[in-house]
């Protein structure tokens, strides 16, 4: 469940911002809705409303450009150290294609996930001492490896750090370090992704000779990848970036990127940001997430046709591999999570297994905080070590909850959003205690939101409406795209599409019909049934079909017209912190424990059918006179005293009456031998 949040609307706003900024109405009110109060603060949201900053603004940045100048004159052999994801492998690929055209002997070393992990590390810095090499080059890491470049700088080796992640207090001693995040760094844009520093170092060797804009029509597609798999904001340069990026993958096309946009089944003239996040940016992982990142960083640099296209397909494979692998992760933290009430019903889901592919737990852990609406750190073992990754939500900094528990792991870092650990197998019931107690002391965890910019009629939405809102692309962090309500819709019928894969959905208001499509959803899993009036949260595309254009719904989001998430959120978490023993007052435990007359309410609803619903919308079917909470007990205590059987995921309940006979003591039921007890002072 997440909250629908929609903004208050300025109307009067809106049009002096579409008026004076000379922008269509649409892209006027979503840029009011998101807080743009006049037409220039609109304008500087959209593509062209920034500017390339000059790259000697950037602390070191000269002493970087003077020390790779000098390897270059003198021969020296130059190692770009990168990494694994799309940002470093991008940002590997950009500068050593720099440094190669221009004459540089330059090679790149990138770590294996698997084995070495993030960064740089003590036996890769020996390797690349022994290859002769006098200067390494970080891109997208290396702010934090004080003792790697100290052992480096020890092996005649000097280093350039280019890194975007934000520094500890004590730098390494490194010949350059270019980073906007330090604190005595001047540029004034501090979003850059990896590769968007290696772009900025790459600008300042060229030097006054080679403008930027020329420099970004070389290298914008590599750019713009980079850029978009990091997730960094879609403003200011990055912005520039993604859109320069975009035109250049449509116009001159490098060899690999073309490849893959073939296998991705991409026709350039339709490629856009979010093409870039879904299609593109998970095969340049893929292969680091599973093994090595060799493919994808010799499919950037490829320059015949068919060696690309080779490499291309063997990007799309590991992806499916990965993809597979990353499913049978999720399906086993899911039943380990659905069978253990302490996990579950905690502030921060902690789940782990043996032999979890460490390359996608993180994708796992993004997948389960959506599932069940909590920060989620995914942990695997192997050789009685443990390496997790997390995501966090809005509200919620998880790296200060891993920072509180840092006595207990070996390493850690990340940012609000995300985080990653590593830590004795031993160790983990302990960090989930301890980051749970962290949460828990800090007060209540936010719940998740769904931020919809505006309401919309269906009857005004047409084929030219949603051309105008292309004003506002590229999307992404920072500038998602815009998400409209449509509330108040009959749903007409259901129809499976892609043997079963995903649903259309006939919903009509008034005269107005529309079709929507549920993608990676099944009949299965969607609970409603022609005649429900239902709210839709979509976005809209053009759809093209035999040379005519029609608007395309997706289907984000959905739930019945008087379902109220905050309110059956706020109950299941008093059920929630009572299942885990933490401390309620009377008022909260009276509040989730039900009478025999709410107890014969819901059993009636279970008994005779099998039932599949979510909570809220079981809540919803009584009116609101039972709380979530109390249901979430009901439900349990049946399921104690063997009445129902209760399957459940994430939010999805299934419920089937079993065979009684005689008459149930609901008192007994343990659960509300607990509250009763908890109520009368005892402990839960």
């Amino acid at each position: 469940m997440k909250i629908w949040t929609v903004p208050k609307l300025n109307r009067d706003t809106a049009r002096e911002i579409a008026e004076k900024a000379a922008i269509p109405q649409i892209a006027a009110y979503v840029l009011a809705a998101r807080g743009a109060q006049s037409a220039e603060s609109a304008l500087k949201k959209l593509p062209n409303g920034g500017e390339l900053i000059d790259p000697f603004l950037m602390k070191d940045m000269q002493k970087a450009a003077n020390r790779i100048s000098a390897a270059m004159e003198e021969c020296e052999r130059i190692c770009v150290y990168g990494d694994y994801d799309a940002d470093g492998v991008c940002a590997t690929a950009l500068l050593f294609s720099y440094l190669s055209d221009m004459g540089a002997d330059v090679f790149y070393y990138i770590p294996s996930r698997r084995d070495e992990g993030y960064g740089m590390n003590e036996a890769a810095v020996k390797k690349i001492a022994e290859m002769n090499t006098s200067l390494i080059i970080t891109v997208d890491n290396g702010i934090s490896a004080v003792d790697e470049i100290d052992l480096a700088l020890s092996l005649g080796i000097d280093t350039v750090v280019t890194d975007h992640h934000k520094p500890d207090v004590a730098l390494p001693n490194a010949a350059a370090i270019i980073n906007p995040h330090r604190h005595d760094c001047q540029y004034p844009f501090k979003e850059l992704s990896g590769v968007g520093v290696a772009f900025k170092l790459v600008a300042a060797l060229a030097g006054e000779g080679v403008s930027q804009e020329e420099l970004l029509y070389e290298y914008a597609d590599i750019i713009s990848i980079g850029t978009v798999g990091d997730v960094v904001p879609l403003v200011g340069e990055n912005r520039i970036f993604v859109q320069k990026g975009i035109e250049c993958m449509k116009n001159r096309q490098r060899v690999g990127i073309k490849a893959l946009l073939e296998c991705c089944a991409i026709d350039p003239d339709g490629i856009n940001s979010e093409k870039i996040a879904y299609s593109i940016v998970p095969r340049i992982n893929a292969c680091g997430r599973l093994g090595e990142s060799q493919t994808a960083l010799e499919l950037l640099l490829a320059e015949d046709e068919d060696v690309a296209l080779q490499l291309a397909e063997e990007l799309c494979l590991e992806n499916s591999n990965r993809r597979s692998v990353e499913a049978d992760i999720m399906a086993q933290a899911c039943e380990i999570i659905e069978n253990d009430s302490k996990i579950k019903n905690r502030s921060i889901i902690v789940v782990s297994g043996n032999d979890w592919n460490t390359g996608v737990v993180g994708i796992v852990a993004s997948r389960l905080k959506e599932l069940y609406g909590k920060p989620t750190i995914v942990i695997g073992v192997s050789n009685k070590l443990a390496k997790g990754s997390g995501r966090s939500i809005k509200g919620f900094s998880l790296v200060d909850a891993v920072f509180a528990c840092r006595d207990i792991l070996l390493n850690f870092g990340g940012h609000p959003m995300a985080a990653g650990v590593t830590l004795k197998e031993d160790n983990i019931k302990a960090f989930s205690d301890m980051i749970n107690s962290y949460a828990d002391s800090i007060g209540s965890m936010p719940f998740q939101e769904l931020n919809i910019d505006l309401k919309l009629n269906p009857a005004v939405i047409d084929v030219q409406l949603v051309k105008e809102l292309k004003y506002l692309e590229p999307y992404g962090a920072g500038n998602p795209q815009p998400l409209f309500g449509i509330y108040n819709m009959r749903l007409v019928s259901v129809t499976e599409v892609g043997g079963g894969k995903h649903l259309r959905l006939v919903l009509s208001r008034d005269e107005s019909y529309i079709t929507v499509m549920y993608f990676s959803h099944t009949r299965d899993e969607f609970i409603f049934e022609p005649g429900d009036i239902l709210d839709l949260a979509v976005t809209l595309e053009i759809n093209l079909y035999n040379d005519m254009q029609s608007v395309s719904f997706i289907l984000r989001d959905v739930k019945l017209r008087d379902e109220n998430f905050e309110e059956c959120l706020k109950s299941v978490r008093i059920y929630e912190k009572m299942i885990i023993n933490r401390p309620l007052g009377a008022d909260e435990l009276k509040s989730i424990l039900p009478t025999r007359e709410d107890f014969v309410l819901v059993y009636k609803k279970i008994k005779g059918a099998k039932l599949k619903t979510r909570l809220s919308s079981l809540w919803c079917s009584f009116g609101g006179a039972l709380s979530c909470g109390k249901i979430k007990v009901i439900i349990q205590a049946l399921e104690e005293l063997s009445l129902i059987e209760c399957n459940s995921k994430g939010e999805i309940l299934s419920l089937n009456a079993l065979s009684y006979s005689g008459k149930a003591d609901l008192s007994s039921a343990p659960i509300i031998k607990k509250i009763h007890n908890a109520l009368n002072g005892g402990i839960g």
